[in-house]
């Protein structure tokens, strides 16, 4: 399989880092890896007017994201790593989603009829490794987990009826200790080798 890592941290040292070259450096013992470190590639996730305007109507102003694009019409399964930050995905993040999953790539958009048609169906996996910096029951009961619904609701879906997927999630990191930081490296590392 050739699988996509989507990664977005703006610190090279941090622990969402460490988890993107896990995930990484796992892949590569038995598939093609397209790492993609967003921050370190310097992606801007502003849209373009050019962008913008040309959204719903093809052909979409794809020239300062073809490269992207290109990994994403080619891949097998993508996998994203990334922290939440006020229980949402990094600006980094959502504007590569914005740019890249756009229409004519990511779905094909009915406007006279609302539909959504999901073109990514090369897409088998769809995984996600991610922290937040609160606890499990904030972040699921009381907040109801934004991010994992945008994620898996929104995005997961133009992959196709057939995409298997994983969502591991460190909570508390804002709490968290060397032991539970190595134990969710371990847990990551062993779903990751399933792949």
């Amino acid at each position: 399989m050739l699988i996509q890592v989507v990664h977005s941290h703006p610190l090279a040292d941090s622990y969402n880092h460490a988890l993107f070259h896990t995930i990484v450096e796992t892949l590569e013992r038995r598939h093609e890896v397209i790492a993609t470190d967003l921050d370190r590639e310097g992606f801007s996730p502003a849209m373009t007017e050019a962008e913008r305007r040309s959204y719903y109507q093809s052909p979409y102003a794809e020239d300062a994201v073809a490269r992207l694009i290109g990994h994403l019409r080619r891949a097998d399964g993508i996998i994203f790593c990334f922290p939440h930050w006020w229980f949402s995905m990094p600006a980094m993040l959502k504007g590569y989603f914005d740019r890249v999953w756009a229409p004519g790539t990511a779905f094909a958009h009915d406007l006279s009829g609302g539909r959504i048609r999901p073109l990514l169906t090369n897409i088998r996996l769809f995984g996600v490794v991610t922290s937040y910096g609160s606890p499990w029951w904030l972040t699921r009961i009381v907040m109801q987990d934004p991010g994992r619904k945008v994620l898996f609701r929104a995005l997961k879906p133009m992959c196709g009826p057939r995409v298997s997927s994983f969502y591991l999630a460190h909570y508390d990191m804002d709490r968290s200790t060397p032991a539970s930081r190595a134990a969710f490296v371990e847990r990551v590392r062993a779903r990751i080798a399933e792949v």
